[in-house]
């Protein structure tokens, strides 16, 4: 059963004209004539429209519920995964999910965050928004993997780090910054793919890295297109102004030099074919393990140091190390 989004309509509509077309002839002779044309009809509607996405209809997508997750994209590409829980401190967190996997007969060290997709899941995972006692479980995870010298594949796909009053007392924000520190300096390498909804803070916890790749409908921003017009205008009617504002897509960031890889995704997103969208990742994933892999780890870190330095450089000015 496919779920669609507001802006999809006129697809959902003929879609139902060709359903009913084809359930009405059970058993008779098919229109096929009109069948055809019809499909040809949604071939052009579906290329006009996917094509010309808004900065806030690839919002949209990038939260679609029918939209892979990261135990899918565990469960497609890796192999022999061991879970762990826990951060050894306070309890296990279930909006996010790590251990150790088999990518290519290589073992990594794979961590993400994790929506849920039915209702129930959801609220047990607190709808992909972490607690600090997450976050502190990703850390451990990491600091496990260099230990073993297994490199870090990321996946980030979370509204935000939960805003409520006990991981305020937990530690919401030294959690966070405690991941910030502790990535920048890794002796492994470290990729992260942003599969769905980067969402602030909550999102880059785990996306302090060597490589950022994005979904081609995956958002990455400061703050939720809601949130940015709640602040800026007070105005809800201003959420698609503010998505455009934020340079939230993933064209956006490669162009910022913020992210450094679209992989591509089947017309009208990744739920629509999911075997593809694995395989694009696995390709995409295979390269770059391969290329940080040879690089002696002083150039890694270096490197790394290099990429968040330059990040917001002004007239191409980048700040110099000290």
């Amino acid at each position: 059963m496919r779920d669609y989004l507001e802006f999809e309509k006129p697809i959902r509509e003929i879609e139902e004209k060709i359903e009913k077309l084809a359930a009405a002839s059970a058993g008779k002779s098919a229109p096929q004539d009109e069948i055809r044309k019809l499909r040809m009809k949604l071939a052009q509607v579906e290329d006009t429209l996917y094509n010309k996405l808004t900065p806030w209809q690839r919002t949209q997508l990038a939260r679609h519920p029918q939209r892979p997750s990261t135990l899918d994209y565990i469960g497609y590409l890796f192999r022999d995964f061991l879970e762990f829980h826990g951060d050894r401190a306070f309890g296990d967190d279930r909006a996010i999910v790590g251990g150790f996997a088999t990518f290519n007969d290589r073992s990594i060290m794979v961590i993400g965050h994790q929506k849920g997709k039915t209702l129930k899941e959801r609220m047990q995972r607190n709808f992909g928004m972490p607690n600090p006692e997450g976050y502190r479980k990703a850390l451990r995870l990491m600091r496990m993997a260099e230990k073993f010298g297994r490199p870090i594949v990321t996946f980030i796909d979370t509204p935000g780090a939960y805003p409520g009053i006990g991981a305020e007392e937990r530690g919401q924000a030294e959690a966070i910054a405690r991941n910030l520190f502790v990535m920048s300096r890794l002796a492994v390498p470290i990729i992260s793919i942003v599969i769905g909804e980067g969402g602030s803070g909550g999102a880059l916890a785990l996306g302090v890295c060597d490589r950022v790749l994005m979904l081609e409908h995956a958002v990455y921003s400061v703050i939720s297109p809601e949130g940015c017009a709640a602040i800026l205008w007070d105005d809800q009617t201003k959420i698609s102004d503010a998505a455009a504002a934020l340079k939230m897509t993933a064209k956006d960031l490669v162009e910022l030099r913020i992210a450094d890889e679209i992989i591509p995704e089947p017309l009208g997103g990744a739920h629509r074919d999911v075997n593809a969208i694995t395989d694009r990742v696995a390709k995409s994933l295979s390269n770059q393990l391969t290329q940080l892999s040879e690089l002696p780890l002083p150039l890694l870190l270096t490197q790394r140091d290099q990429r968040y330095r330059s990040i917001g450089a002004i007239d191409g000015l980048a700040v110099s190390p000290q």
